[in-house]
């Protein structure tokens, strides 16, 4: 508890209050989101994100190894294994989309494929196959696709057999 009458402090002349500016600019504060209820948990590490803003428009091929916000236009593929995908509100994707997580808030067209979830919220649009360890579809989301679920680790599955008929000793 703060008392203001403590020894050593002068009530009548408070220490002034300096901001703190960096002497370059830095980008990373604005390629920072702020989590939103229920995710904060999963966010991704600070600085560790880059964003594609509103009025970029990207034709091709994306990979890398750090997180990813989308709230732009993007064509083509999106790799990115150990990462996050978010689609903002404002953004659109035809490509189809690896990742660790994906989270679409935007319009997505293409199949996504994500080592652990995919999480498409009320306002987002997902048409596509998806395939991921889980999956989280908010009421109000569009989905048009199919779903498979995986556990982690595995890989692709085989080509499907008939059954053979097991001889049961009794």
């Amino acid at each position: 508890m703060w008392k203001p009458n403590q020894p050593g402090t002068s009530p009548s002349t408070p220490e002034p209050v300096r901001p703190t500016s960096p002497a370059s600019p830095s980008f990373e504060a604005a390629s920072t989101r702020p989590a939103t209820a229920g995710t904060a948990a999963s966010a991704a590490p600070s600085g560790d994100q880059a964003t594609i803003g509103k009025s970029l428009v990207i034709k091709g091929e994306l990979s890398g190894s750090e997180s990813l916000y989308i709230d732009g236009k993007v064509e083509g593929a999106i790799t990115l294994p150990g990462n996050r995908v978010t689609v903002g509100r404002n953004g659109q994707v035809a490509a189809n989309i690896v990742a660790r997580e994906v989270v679409v808030l935007g319009k997505v067209r293409g199949n996504v494929q994500a080592s652990d979830r995919v999480d498409i919220r009320s306002e987002g649009s997902l048409t596509g196959d998806v395939i991921a360890a889980r999956i989280s579809i908010e009421d109000g989301a569009f989905f048009k696709g199919g779903i498979d679920i995986r556990k982690p680790g595995t890989a692709e599955p085989k080509p499907a057999t008939p059954a053979e008929p097991v001889a049961i000793n009794s």
